[in-house]
């Protein structure tokens, strides 16, 4: 989770410096929207935003963002395939411009059930799903769950696996100093965090480390990031990862300092035979950002073997 990162640092600064140096109201909403476009659809209760393009009569691409993340992330890829595909991307519950849930529930059900309302409501009964870090989580649990909702399944880093600090069945060791996240965002501590998802620190934009932050100053956000991290309860992903039944490409970089190319090898042991895993050298946790040409030629060659 990119957020970790930067939090952990601040268990060694005084209270009075936090209060005095690292505060950070929200931003208005009204600002953001302005800088940062899309369209908002209410489904189940809870305001997304999201962009929707390429041909209707396409098939559909869902894109799903990872943790402290937002669809924004997914631009490059998102021009390239809505020549040939209707792409839709949305902030998740709790993350940019979607904002908190007004439910409080942060669980990977509740995302499930507003991803599926979004599908209906814009008329898609079926769409491969594209998935990376907890997005990737979100979109596999839902191909194993709902089979007939999903054509195809690619899964970037995904996460599902424990780790240190996320064990099976209990909530997340969340640091005490995590408390503080509603009220600040550093940015060079923000930006170190992420430069981690790169294997090229020197790939991050200031822009991207701008949108970000912007992102997470967005009413409510930062409470509601505290509270997904609160809410998280990880369980054995094997016997759900048994029951997929699309196709499934698993795409990881090698140089993936967030979640390591080795939960490869449990994701292709779990997965149901036939799973592809394209190993991307020199690539980090989010390659569609780092290296968007080289990252989506594999993807592109998956989703063609569905068909037109």
């Amino acid at each position: 989770m990119r957020i970790l990162g930067w939090t952990a640092g601040l268990l060694g600064i005084g209270a009075v410096s936090l209060a005095a140096y690292l505060y950070a109201p929200d931003k208005p909403r009204v600002a953001l929207e302005a800088l940062y476009p899309g369209e908002y659809r209410t489904v189940l209760g809870m305001r997304l935003r999201l962009r929707d393009t390429g041909p209707r009569d396409r098939p559909a691409l869902i894109l799903v963002h990872g943790f402290g993340s937002s669809l924004d992330t997914w631009e490059p890829w998102a021009e390239a395939l809505s020549v040939r595909y209707r792409v839709v991307r949305f902030d998740l519950p709790g993350f940019g411009l979607s904002g908190p849930d007004p439910t409080g529930d942060y669980s990977d059900a509740r995302s499930m059930k507003i991803l599926i309302g979004l599908m209906d409501q814009l008329g898609i009964a079926r769409a491969s799903l594209i998935g990376n870090s907890l997005g990737g989580r979100i979109v596999w649990n839902l191909a194993a769950l709902h089979p007939e909702r999903v054509a195809r399944l690619v899964l970037i880093s995904p996460d599902g696996f424990a780790s240190p600090g996320f064990e099976y069945g209990k909530p997340p060791q969340v640091p005490l100093m995590m408390k503080a996240l509603p009220y600040v965002a550093p940015r060079e501590m923000l930006k170190q965090n992420l430069a981690i998802a790169y294997a090229r620190p020197a790939a991050l934009s200031e822009e991207t480390v701008t949108r970000t932050r912007d992102m997470m100053l967005a009413p409510g956000v930062r409470r509601a990031i505290l509270a997904r991290m609160e809410q998280v309860i990880l369980r054995d992903p094997a016997p759900t990862l048994a029951r997929i039944k699309a196709p499934v490409l698993l795409l990881w970089g090698e140089k993936d300092g967030m979640i390591p190319i080795s939960n490869a090898a449990d994701y292709m042991r779990d997965l149901p035979p036939g799973a592809k895993l394209v190993r991307l050298p020199e690539l980090g946790h989010v390659p569609f950002e780092e290296n968007p040409g080289r990252a989506l030629i594999p993807v592109e060659a998956f989703l063609a073997e569905g068909g037109p």
